[in-house]
């Protein structure tokens, strides 16, 4: 998601993105960890996201 859009949500909309995203990343890191990750760059996009989302709500703050 491009941080315009993501500029666009509010500050709830955010949280619940984040929490989502942390909660895609546990799952993947489960995955990797048990060799069943067949996309290994979607840990880094996701850990991406959740660095945007939380640069954007701090910049709303």
């Amino acid at each position: 998601m491009k941080a315009i859009e993501l500029r666009n949500k509010q500050p709830d909309e955010l949280k619940k993105q984040l929490e989502d995203l942390r909660e895609e990343s546990l799952n993947l890191r489960f995955q990797a960890a048990a060799g069943q990750l067949a996309n290994t760059v979607k840990r880094r996009e996701v850990r991406r996201s959740i660095a945007q989302v939380k640069t954007v709500l701090h910049e709303k703050s």
